[in-house]
């Protein structure tokens, strides 16, 4: 039996951006320690139209928060300012130029924005 086995669950908050859906939970071991995960779970479909789900899990432990949300902020921090840059696309703004453009061949603005893979940290 694995050591995240049997865990209490504590809090979940799923966070939907687009195609992705992102899950941090809070648990705790039989040992009182607490722990979150964090699954990125992404719906795909295949040749019939049938939707399956591929998931990606982090345990992240209580010991590395600080850390990890250092390097997380950091990391946010470099991407705005590249994103300053402009040398990079910025789907944000393609989504809302997207969303002010009259509908074209059938599909809607919303329709094309909701199918991007692309997802700022902003968003979430």
């Amino acid at each position: 039996m694995s050591s995240y086995e049997n865990q209490d669950e504590l809090y979940s908050r799923p966070v939907r951006a687009g195609k992705r859906t992102y899950f941090f939970d809070v648990k705790a071991t039989r040992g009182k320690d607490l722990y979150m995960t964090i699954t990125e779970s992404k719906r795909r479909f295949d040749d019939h139209g049938n939707p399956s789900y591929t998931k990606h899990k982090i345990f992240l432990y209580r010991e590395d928060f600080d850390k990890f949300e250092d390097g997380f902020l950091d990391a946010v921090d470099k991407i705005k300012e590249l994103m300053e840059t402009g040398e990079f696309r910025d789907p944000i703004a393609e989504r809302a130029a997207q969303e002010s453009q009259p509908e074209t061949d059938g599909e809607s603005a919303e329709e094309t924005a909701s199918s991007e893979d692309d997802i700022a940290f902003d968003d979430l």
